[in-house]
């Protein structure tokens, strides 16, 4: 079962990634044939997470109740001795008299499959717990994934900023040595590259930090690189807002769907109770005076004086009423969170668009235009320094805007990800 689990929040991610392709416009190539994709990590952690083993543990107990909801109810073996220990001729065994046989409940009024309607029903329930559990795991770890990517991309900017503060020094001890520059300007770059460097430390750290987290979920070491490509991968500008999308079919909604089917199951079996049972057997009474056999027939209906189960079917009405009110409620939250989630990718895809492209080329050509006039002399550098500060912070607020989209496009399949029949309602 872990592995069909497993297999199954694979093909989603496949499916979900593959529908982000169809309508992206890749600009990288990074994505090598051996990097550890997004799919195998929610492969690998569908088979590890402690949810879905617990989810799978719920599965198997509900259909134990499914089988044991299914199970007529045991005869009774009775045996009696009478008129035994008493004077006169009754005085020890000698007119005793010797019963023995076995009672039968007969169920009436459909208990047994109003039972097994219940049970059904909450297996059914388990099973879609145990997919709303597997695609709370996807969420999870396509979160850090896309953390993990976002972090090695930083560390890479960290290390080209370094890099070229490192640059920025030696042009600016040049300068210096040629007399063309107060030294306060070496000072000045010198500690712009520490900046730099001690910034490279940081994000070395948060890096290896976010790939341990992910490590962590999935259950396993990942080899090699990872799919960095994925963080550019961003529907076209023509793309605009999604599709209304509503509640209906969805896992969060079929949850509320099994609970009001559990309370229907429930008001059945309420009704079914009310009908009394019957207790019927044959016996074999042996009447020791005259050595005879002579057969009993027991039934035995018990009389509805005290409680005749209308309090648990009025229960389990207004259980049925509040779960079909719930189911209401949760509809409405679930609109209005699709809604939220779908304008927040737009904007999110919107401003990851806009800090990539535009405003990313803007402040590199800057940054290379201060570089080319500050070592010819034209820029001071104060000048190269606010562009190449402008140059690190767009950098890194476009990593950002990024990783915010492939975050709110998980988040929004999160919420209308499908809901599979299952198979306990059969």
């Amino acid at each position: 079962m872990y592995r069909i689990i497993a297999a199954l929040l694979a093909a989603t991610s496949c499916a979900a990634v593959a529908r982000a392709q169809d309508i992206a416009a890749p600009r990288s190539a990074q994505a090598a044939t051996n990097a550890f994709t997004l799919n195998e990590a929610v492969a690998a952690a569908g088979g590890s997470a402690p949810a879905i083993e617990a989810a799978q543990a719920g599965i198997e107990a509900a259909e134990a109740g499914r089988r044991a909801a299914g199970l007529r109810p045991n005869p009774v073996a009775q045996a009696q001795i009478e008129n035994i220990a008493g004077t006169g001729a009754y005085n020890g065994l000698a007119s005793s008299e010797t019963t023995v046989g076995f009672l039968q409940t007969l169920e009436l009024g459909g208990k047994r499959s109003a039972r097994v309607a219940v049970a059904s029903a909450e297996l059914s329930r388990a099973e879609l717990q145990a997919a709303i559990i597997g695609a709370d795991v996807r969420l999870q770890v396509t979160q850090l994934y896309v953390e993990a990517i976002a972090a090695e991309r930083r560390l890479v900017t960290a290390r080209d900023q370094a890099r070229i503060a490192g640059d920025a020094l030696r042009a600016a001890s040049v300068r210096v040595q040629a007399g063309r520059a107060s030294p306060l300007e070496q000072q000045r770059a010198d500690v712009a590259r520490v900046t730099a460097e001690t910034n490279v430390e940081r994000q070395h750290r948060l890096a290896r930090a976010a790939r341990t987290n992910l490590e962590r979920r999935i259950g396993r070491p990942v080899e090699g690189t990872l799919d960095v490509g994925l963080l550019d991968r961003l529907p076209p500008a023509s793309y605009g807002p999604g599709l209304t999308v509503t509640p209906q079919g969805t896992l969060a909604l079929a949850a509320a769907d099994a609970d009001l089917a559990v309370t229907d199951a429930n008001v059945r079996l309420a009704r079914a109770n009310r009908v009394p049972n019957v207790d019927v057997g044959p016996s074999v009474r042996r009447l020791e005076a005259t050595n005879d056999f002579a057969a009993v027939f027991t039934l035995s209906i018990p009389l509805q004086v005290f409680d005749n189960g209308r309090a648990a079917l009025d229960r389990a009405s207004a259980q049925r009423t509040q779960a079909e009110a719930q189911r209401r409620v949760s509809a409405l939250d679930i609109e209005q969170a699709i809604t939220n989630a779908q304008a927040e990718a737009d904007n999110a895809a919107t401003a990851a668009r806009a800090a990539s492209g535009p405003a990313l080329a803007a402040a590199q050509e800057a940054a290379r235009i201060a570089r080319i006039g500050y070592r010819e002399g034209k820029f001071g550098q104060l000048d190269l320094l606010d562009a190449e500060r402008t140059l690190a912070e767009t950098r890194v607020a476009a990593i950002d805007a990024l990783a915010a989209y492939q975050n709110a496009r998980a988040q929004l399949e999160r919420l209308t990800a499908p809901a599979v029949a299952p198979q306990g309602g059969n």
